[in-house]
């Protein structure tokens, strides 16, 4: 399975990208935007740089005109698609089953939604995707999953309805467990969990989950999640 790194033109933390890519590896690396600007600061090699353009800075897009071997998609302003969900696009087409989008969040709350939505866009097209910043790992669920010790991206694990309901939550190993619970948009149940456990586990039976694996923003670095 290929994987794929997309940077997008939201807020990027470079210093916590560098870190976090430090020992990474992806097959295939798409700019969005004014992401390129991101990309090429941290030194990577593009293969796809995606999108209208119409933030990046002349500057920028002459240095990325000078790296050999980008392929670009250049588009019109007026479309119906957000540069990211291209970017998503171009990805599966590239045969990626796993992707990681950073500069996704931290900026336009509208843009921020979206590219959650993009997590389920993702999942549809066959993609398992992830937003990653210093704080937080954002995915989308189907189906149940499993979470150990030492994996998780930080402390709390919270789980918010993406369709109007999700059926039949059971959750094992938590600090705070359920029992075949449905939940539904608007009350906020099953934010800020823990594990009680060194594994612990959901399952449900009906809907779609934003799954958001989160830590405090105490200054520091995390680097260890694949």
């Amino acid at each position: 399975m290929k994987r794929g790194l997309i940077i997008s033109g939201g807020c990027l933390d470079e210093a916590f990208a560098a870190a976090y890519l430090r020992d990474k590896k992806f097959d295939q690396v798409i700019a969005v935007d004014a992401g390129l600007k991101g990309a090429l600061d941290l030194g990577l090699r593009v293969d796809a740089a995606v999108g209208d353009f119409d933030s990046a800075d002349p500057g920028t897009l002459a240095a990325g005109h000078r790296q050999r071997g980008i392929t670009w998609e250049v588009h019109r302003p007026e479309k119906d698609e957000t540069d990211t969900e291209l970017a998503v696009t171009t990805a599966v087409r590239c045969g990626c089953g796993e992707l990681v989008i950073l500069g996704a969040l931290g900026g336009r709350m509208d843009h921020a939604l979206g590219n959650i939505h993009l997590l389920y866009y993702a999942k549809k097209l066959g993609a398992d995707a992830a937003l990653v910043d210093r704080q937080n790992r954002i995915t989308v669920l189907t189906e149940g999953r499993s979470f150990r010790e030492g994996e998780i991206w930080g402390k709390y694990i919270s789980f918010l309805p993406l369709t109007m309901e999700v059926k039949g939550i059971t959750l094992t190993g938590f600090r705070y467990p359920l029992e075949n619970r449905d939940i539904s948009i608007g009350p906020c149940l099953c934010i800020s969990n823990e594990l009680a456990a060194p594994e612990a586990e959901i399952s449900f039976r009906e809907g779609v989950l934003i799954c958001v694996e989160s830590r405090d923003g105490d200054g520091q670095t995390q680097t260890g999640l694949a």
